[in-house]
Formats: structure tokens, C-alpha cells, sequence
């Protein structure tokens, strides 16, 4: 059985996805499962452990009709046997329905004409399980598993260098992502945590555990956006502070395997939390006008704090500091 999954989205998105590809190829073994998602999401897959192929395409663009007929072509070409798409969209459900493909699996409302398998859409609660509502178009009645991720050894193997490297390897420690990198592009500046108040936190985290060493994440594409999040983080620190220590993961798999080295990953909503969890972390998030219950599955390793406005900058470090120290 050939099964290709249509997955527009942000990385995090991909990562929420995981438990329902996990589960297909636990209950089809035998099956080849592809997926389509835009090309900034395509890195998601390097810890994926069931998908084959990763083919893509830009979902959001202003394609031409060419583009869809490029995409329907490359889709019709490979002979799938089932279809599954996230979310409700009548040019998706057209575009499925133009492939030929015998079952196709979405959710109910805008173009699930088009589609021989249509499943209820209960949005209230967490997304990972939403998704893996799609399973039921397939008979698949199970529980929705545990977000998990497959780090590639190589990946794991520079995370023990790169803790030998700062000096924590020993020790454990605090990693902190501060902000926006390809891993968070669609973040809207009301959704970034101030530097100065990151700064207030490090500042505890060193005066109250000193032996406790802080990590802070730096990618190579937050140079991209030197005024936010994680680069600006950064930036402030190694001028102000000649004790830090900075990693420079460059890949989704690289930075998996140091989250899950930490002792407390203390993060904004973003693909980075959604990582934390999959490797099992104790991990606190802050959020801005998201509903936490939505991307973090209830367990008491994973902690949310909500803004009280709906802005995430409005979250003072008083109540982070309280979160953290007091559970």
C-alpha cells in the first residue's frame, strides 16, 4: 500500500503529525508512507521514523494553476493507494480528488466532497490528537500515541561533544530557546519574550544554582533576525556576559538531542517545545494568546504559563521564577 499525507504547515505542525504517521506504520507495516509539506517544513522529517519519501511544495505561494497541475502530476505519478491532508480546504479536496487516488481522508467541511473518507474535526483539544482523528477515516481506532522523535546517531553524537565543549556535560543544565529561527518563523512580534526579561531569569537561574550551568540556543538562521527572539538573546548576552554558554545547533536533529540532554528546558511556544516533548524533558513554555491545552499534552513534565493578555511579553519573569522554583 502506497500513502501520501498532505501536510502544509509550520515545522511545529510536522512534529504534531509524528504520533499519526507513527501509528499508520505500526498498523500498515508493509505500507510506504510519503508526505507532502512546504519546503521551510521539509527539515521536520530528518527525525521522523516513518516516513519514506518527503516531497514539496508550497502551499502557501500564490501558485498558478500550472503549480497545482505540477502538483497533482507529481502526486498522480506515483500510484498512491490512500490520501490523508490536514486541514478543511474545497482546492485540496479538488486537487485530491483530480489525482485519481481511491481513498481519500480529511476532515469534515470545506471540500470534504471530494473526499470518500471524511472524519469529524474536534479542534478543543490537543492537536496531535486531532490529527490522529484522521486514522479513523482508515478504521484505525487506536489511542493517539506519545509524540516521539528519532534522533539520528550522528546528531546524538555531537550533542555529547558539544556538552563536552561547554562544559556541562557532567553537570546537566538549563537550555533556554529564546525566540524566533526558521523553528518559529510565523511568530508575530507580540509573541516574542523580551531579552530583557530573559535576562532577568539567567540572572536568577546563576544566583540561586550557580553550579547549574544556562544554555542558550542559537541557530544559524536567527542572523536572519538580529532584532528577535533567539539572535537578539544572544547578542545582549555575549556583550554583557563573558561566562555564557551558547550552542550553535544547525540542524532539527542536532538541537533534539540537546534538549533532550537538559535538566529544564524553559521555552517560547514553538517547534522547539513540541521537541522538548518528544524527548520526554521537563519542560516550562510560555505562551501569548494560544490555548496551552492545544499544543502540550497534559503531564506534569510539561508546564505552561499564558499570558493574562494575550501578549507573551506581558509575561513578567516574577512569574516564570515562580514556576520554576515552585512547580
Amino acid at each position: 500500500m502506497r500513502i501520501v499525507a498532505l501536510v502544509p504547515g509550520s515545522i511545529g505542525d510536522q512534529i504534531l503529525f509524528f504520533p499519526t504517521l507513527d501509528d499508520l506504520k505500526r498498523s500498515l507495516p508493509s505500507a510506504l508512507i510519503d508526505v507532502v509539506t512546504e519546503p521551510r517544513s521539509k527539515v521536520a522529517y530528518r527525525v521522523s521514523k516513518s516516513v519514506d519519501q518527503v516531497l514539496t511544495f508550497d502551499f502557501q505561494d500564490r501558485n498558478s494553476l500550472a503549480d497545482w497541475g505540477n502538483l497533482v502530476g507529481m502526486i498522480r505519478d506515483r500510484e498512491y493507494d490512500v490520501a490523508i491532508v490536514l486541514g478543511q480546504s474545497w482546492l485540496i479536496g479538488l486537487i485530491l480528488w483530480l489525482t485519481g487516488i481511491p481513498t481519500r481522508i480529511g476532515y469534515q467541511g470545506k471540500g470534504s466532497a471530494f473526499l470518500t473518507n471524511p472524519v469529524s474535526l474536534k479542534q478543543s483539544q490537543y492537536t496531535a490528537a486531532m490529527y490522529h482523528d484522521l486514522l479513523k477515516g482508515l478504521g484505525i481506532q487506536s489511542t493517539c500515541p506519545d509524540l516521539t522523535v528519532n534522533i539520528p546517531l550522528a546528531d546524538i553524537d555531537w550533542a555529547e561533544k558539544e556538552q563536552k565543549r561547554l562544559g556541562v556535560h557532567e553537570t546537566g543544565y538549563i537550555l533556554i530557546y529564546g525566540g524566533s529561527s526558521q523553528l518559529a518563523q510565523s511568530k508575530s512580534a507580540n509573541e516574542v519574550y523580551p531579552v530583557e526579561s530573559w535576562l532577568q531569569i539567567i540572572q536568577n537561574f546563576r544566583s540561586k544554582q550557580p553550579e547549574m550551568p544556562v544554555v542558550v540556543v542559537k541557530q544559524a538562521e536567527d542572523e536572519l533576525v538580529p532584532r528577535r527572539g533567539a539572535a537578539c538573546l544572544v547578542t545582549s548576552l555575549e556583550s554583557s556576559q563573558k561566562d555564557v554558554k551558547i550552542t550553535y545547533p544547525d540542524d532539527i536533529g542536532k538541537l533534539a538531542a540537546m534538549i533532550g540532554g537538559a535538566n529544564l528546558m524553559l521555552c517560547t511556544d514553538s517547534a522547539p517545545m513540541h521537541l522538548s516533548v518528544a524527548v520526554q524533558t521537563y519542560t516550562i513554555a510560555l505562551f501569548g494568546d494560544t490555548e496551552p491545552a492545544k499544543l502540550l499534552p497534559k503531564s506534569d513534565k510539561f508546564l505552561a504559563i499564558k499570558s493574562l493578555t494575550g501578549r507573551i511579553a506581558d509575561i513578567s519573569p516574577d512569574t516564570v521564577l515562580q514556576k520554576v522554583w515552585g512547580g
